[in-house]
This record gives C-alpha cells, structure tokens and sequence, in this order.
C-alpha cells in the first residue's frame, strides 16, 4: 500500500472525528442553553456515528482508491485505522480531559444520560467498537459481491429505528419492559411503543430496497428482519443495543443473500 493511500485513508478518518465531534458540541449546546434532554441529542449523535462514516466514504470515494491495492488488504487497513482512531476519540472525553476544556465538555453533555451515569462513555465507547468490529466481516462480504449499497439496510434500522425507539418511548410509552445493562445490576425501562419504531423502520427499509432482492428473499427478508431486529432491540442490553442490531441484520442478510 503507497504512502499517499496511507494518508488519505487517515485524512478520510480524521474528517469523519471532526465533524462528528462539531455535531456532538452543537448538540451538547442545545442541552446547555436550550434544556433539551439528552435522551434527545444523545440520538442525534447515535444517528451521526452509524451513518455518516459510510456516506463520507461514497463521498470521498473511498473504495475506488482502495482498488489501487488489493480490496481485502485496503478495507482491512481502513477498518483497523478507523477503530484506532475512534478509541483515540473517546480517549479525549475522560474526565480529567474534559474537566479542562469547556469545547470537549460541552460536546459530552450530548451524550451524558443522568441514568447512564458513571458509566455513560464506558457504554458508548464498548458499543461503538463492538459495532464497529461485528461490521467487518459483513463489509467484507458486500465488498467481495460487489453489493456495498445494502449496508444501509442495517444503518437506517438501526440508526432511524433505534434512534427513534428512545425518544418515542419517552413521549408515547405507555407498556414498560425492562432490560439490564452491562456491568451492572441496574435495570432500565424501555417501552413497546419505542420498540416498535424498530419493526416499522425495518419494514419500510426492506420495501425501499426490494429491488435488491429476487421475490423469494424479498419475503423471507419482509418476514424475518423487522421481527428478529425489533426482538434484538427489545433484548440488548442497555446502552448496547447498537451492535446486537448489526449482528442480528447482518446475519440474516447474509443468509438470504447467500442461500435463498
């Protein structure tokens, strides 16, 4: 792999960390000055860190200079490159960090949950590398079929579904369950309202890219994907529901791409 390609899979990577973390400081400002709960910005991030990545890729054209090297030693290289520097991402919002800067403060209040407390980036930061990680292989396996479109099957559920599910549960509600979270004994209330914004996203998502499947996977991925996602939703641990969704869509994914 060429030096160049090397700094501009970094540079790709570091655009992404800056403007994710613009999105998080305008959002944390919004808790600041205007009062909107965190449930609600935390979201808005949520939202950022699942789909931007992959639209920043389209944009920049990632793959195509991949191609220059072989695909497998290019995507590997770039998805072990992203996993770093999101870690190094992360590393800045450590209390004794952002207890000296106001910026990287108010850019943690975005996602600083009361209830998620002491271990709200403990979550976020497990989560978004357990997303990140479990997402390799399938990226992979688009990559190699030449279908890297149907990634976004998965991002829209989760990033549109879940994201939704919070927000509505908080406001709409009415049937609570609840659900543990890692390291810890606490429980946490979801609600079926919330859950079913993740099986309605799903089957909206499924019918806008129907056209990516031959009638009979079109079924079995109208059957099986909105209820074993709503299903992964509803039993991930909280503040970790994120990755438990991508394993679960991308598994059946690849099963109905691959055998049906």
């Amino acid at each position: 792999m060429s030096d160049n390609i090397i700094i501009d899979l970094f540079m790709a990577q570091l655009i992404k960390m800056v403007i994710i973390f613009i999105v998080w400081y305008l959002s944390g400002l919004l808790v600041l000055k205007k009062n909107v709960k965190v449930n609600y910005t935390r979201k808005i991030n949520h939202f950022t860190l699942l789909i931007l990545p992959y639209l920043l890729d389209m944009i920049l054209k990632r793959t195509e200079d991949a191609d220059t090297v072989s695909n497998s030693e290019g995507d590997l290289f770039f998805s072990a490159l992203g996993l770093l520097l999101g870690l190094f991402y992360f590393l800045i919002f450590l209390k004794p960090i952002r207890e000296r800067s106001k910026i990287i403060n108010t850019a943690f209040l975005s996602i600083d949950r009361p209830e998620d407390r002491p271990n709200t980036l403990l979550w976020i930061s497990t989560q978004s590398a357990a997303n990140f990680i479990v997402s390799i292989p399938f990226n992979s396996y688009l990559i190699s079929i030449n279908r890297m479109e149907l990634i976004f099957i998965i991002m829209i559920i989760n990033g549109v579904g879940d994201g939704l599910a919070e927000p509505v549960g908080i406001r709409f509600g009415k049937h609570k369950y609840k659900t543990y979270a890692l390291f810890s004994k606490k429980k946490y209330e979801r609600s079926i309202e919330g859950s079913a914004c993740v099986f309605i996203t799903s089957l909206i998502t499924i019918i806008v890219f129907g056209p990516s499947f031959n009638p009979i996977q079109f079924i079995f991925a109208m059957i099986a994907i909105p209820i074993l996602m709503t299903l992964a939703e509803a039993f991930s641990p909280h503040s970790w529901d994120n990755p438990f969704l991508a394993l679960v869509g991308q598994t059946l994914l690849f099963l109905i791409l691959s055998f049906i």
